[in-house]
């Protein structure tokens, strides 16, 4: 079993408030959670306005699909207009006998 980590830093920079912040992060991981069938969430950054750290999981028996899978992740957020730019991110790939 191989299961892989995202961990994703994005930057709002036109969020004014954090209503406004959870909007755009329910956004993305609503999209996110239904394109690519991976679990996401907010893992850092919850008091900042205008930061916001994501983190995605995806469990498959074979490590080149699971890095795949995260990648697209990776892509699609970048490639969507979402008024949150990518700062960096990090994949882990954990192989689990």
């Amino acid at each position: 079993m191989n299961i892989g980590v995202l961990r994703l830093q994005l930057r709002l920079p036109e969020n004014q408030s954090l209503k406004g912040k959870r909007s755009v992060i329910r956004s993305i991981t609503t999209r996110v959670r239904n394109k690519y069938n991976v679990s996401i969430a907010e893992v850092d950054d919850q008091d900042l306005w205008q930061l916001a750290t994501l983190g995605a999981s995806f469990v498959s028996n074979d490590s080149q699909h699971t890095s795949e899978v995260l990648s697209k992740v990776v892509n699609f957020i970048e490639g969507i207009r979402c008024d949150a730019e990518m700062l960096d991110y990090k994949i882990e790939i954990v192989h689990v006998s």
